[in-house]
């Protein structure tokens, strides 16, 4: 099940271009969390976030670009959503990746702030999920931004391409 926001997106990367990034990473994702040592309820919840949004800019709820979730939702023990979303905040407000924030720079932390890890900031680009070891959700999270940025790359080289030299409103279509 997929969450669009409703806010339109900048630049290259948009819901879309997001759920195309999360389908070409799905296969490896569906097959690990059925593994009992990935993940015990079979399940995962995954954030990305619009790489042009700022902290400073817009809210949080703002710069989500797209939820998904997999597997059956109702037999969820905990709100993995809401655990998946508080990864991503930490990522995008601090521009860097949840488990080098917990371990190499806690001192940054916030009250109110998840000490959970698994999201990712990949040259811009936020992914976090939940519902695996973090480990594994920052495997799924990173293998989701890169298969985004290269999603973004492939866009840009299509404007290129079509001798365009300036990014226009509507460059994922």
């Amino acid at each position: 099940m997929s969450l669009a926001s409703d806010a339109p997106a900048a630049g290259f990367v948009d819901a879309d271009l997001a759920r195309e990034a999360i389908a070409l990473a799905l296969p490896m994702i569906e097959a690990a969390v059925r593994r009992e040592r990935v993940s015990g309820g079979g399940f995962l919840h995954i954030v990305v976030l619009d790489p042009t949004a700022r902290p400073e800019r817009v809210s949080f709820d703002q710069a989500v670009l797209l939820e998904h979730s997999v597997g059956e939702r109702e037999r969820w023990d905990a709100d993995y959503a809401g655990f998946a979303r508080a990864k991503a905040r930490l990522s995008w407000t601090h521009g860097l990746d949840s488990h080098g924030l917990q371990t190499l720079r806690p001192h940054l932390l916030r009250p109110g702030d998840s000490l959970l890890w698994g999201g990712v900031c990949l040259d811009g680009i936020v992914v976090a999920c939940s519902g695996a070891h973090p480990w594994y959700d920052e495997a799924f999270a990173t293998a989701v931004a890169a298969a985004l940025r290269a999603l973004a790359k492939e866009r840009h080289a299509a404007a290129r391409a079509q001798d365009r030299l300036w990014l226009e409103a509507d460059a994922g279509h």
